[in-house]
Order: structure tokens, then sequence, then C-alpha cells
């Protein structure tokens, strides 16, 4: 049995996180390991506690320690807006920029033909309670730009369409951005959604 086959496993499972491959893993444990008081036990710890008790929110798919997030439970955040995100990333982007202040649903990605995915393997079915039940007035669809997204969108639009109103993201130029560094496809779609000055 080789004697550094526990740090060689942990070089393999960190290399399965994104953005991290097995240099980038090596870096990392080699780190933790000099920082073995400072990070590698702490992190331990807190990895085994979060094992045990992160679980997805019954009601919008965030990831909490609860049943049902702080989110989702905020009487200030019942102001009949509900933002649908395609996963618990998105949904994390949105708060860090602090300018959405209602509820969110995520989905748990796209529709695809090509993978199988259906309106039944997503969240698409909550939501659609979601808006009778919660009395939504707007949903707004926080979609990635990608073919997929706006499938699901509009596939969303379809099944609400009458039942609320029903808003989506912006596109375009975004703010520091050069015209000269964009794709087509981008300033095409900032040219549709031009606005007076």
């Amino acid at each position: 049995m080789s004697s550094t086959k526990d740090i060689d496993d942990l070089i393999e499972l960190m290399a399965k996180l994104p953005g991290l491959g097995p240099r980038s893993a090596r870096r990392a444990v080699l780190h933790l390991i000099r920082k073995r008081a400072l990070l590698l036990t702490p992190l331990a710890d807190v990895m085994q506690t979060v094992a045990a008790t992160a679980r997805e929110c019954l009601n919008c798919g965030n990831v909490g320690t609860l049943d049902v997030c702080d989110l989702c439970t905020s009487e200030k955040r019942a102001n009949g807006e509900l933002c649908v995100v395609e996963d618990v990333a998105d949904l994390w982007a949105m708060e860090r920029s602090g300018v959405f202040k209602g509820r969110y649903h995520v989905l748990g990605g796209t529709l695809s033909a090509l993978d199988a995915v259906g309106p039944s393997e997503l969240r698409i079915p909550k939501l659609l309670n979601r808006v009778q039940a919660e009395g939504i007035s707007e949903v707004i669809l926080a979609l990635n730009a990608t073919i997929d997204g706006q499938t699901t969108a509009h596939y969303i639009a379809d099944q609400l369409e009458g039942q609320v109103q029903l808003t989506s993201l912006a596109q375009g130029v975004p703010i520091g951005g050069e015209l000269d560094y964009l794709d087509d496809g981008t300033i095409s779609a900032a040219m549709r959604a031009r606005k007076s000055l």
C-alpha cells in the first residue's frame, strides 16, 4: 500500500471539482497540508457538517440547512415577484447583486431533447403550481442565453400565458464591455433591446 494513498485519493477527488484539474488539485492539497491547523482541519470539520445538514429547499430548490429556506419564509419577499433560474449558482448570483427582493424558483436545469430532459425532469410542474398557490403577479425568467435556456423560457411562457405578467432579463452589452470583443449574437441582442436616453 502506498504511503501517499490517502493524499492521492484527496487529490483525485479535488480534481473532480469545477475549475480544478489534477495540477490545481495537487497544489491545493499540498497547500492544505502545509496549513493543516489553519485550513485542513477546519475545512474537514465544516465539510462533514455540511454533508450531514445540507438539503434542498422543498419550496424553491435553493440549498440550505432547513427544509424551507430563509428566502421562502421571509414575509418581506412575498411581493408577488418570482424569479426563475436554472440552478442554485444562478440564484446566488442574483442575490449577490442585491437588486431582486422577491422569491425564487430553481428549475434544476433546462429542457434538452438531446439529453432527454423534459418538463417533468425539472421543477416546472412545481413552478406552475406555485404561481397559482402563492398569488404570483410577475414571473421573471432569468435563464441563461443559451439555446436550451431560451427553449425552456419559451416553454414556461407558453404554460403561463394569460395567467401572470412574464418578463425576462435584458440581454446585450455588459457594463464595461467593448464592442470589438463582443460576439455577433450579443451585439444583435443589444440592438434589439436598445432604449431611449
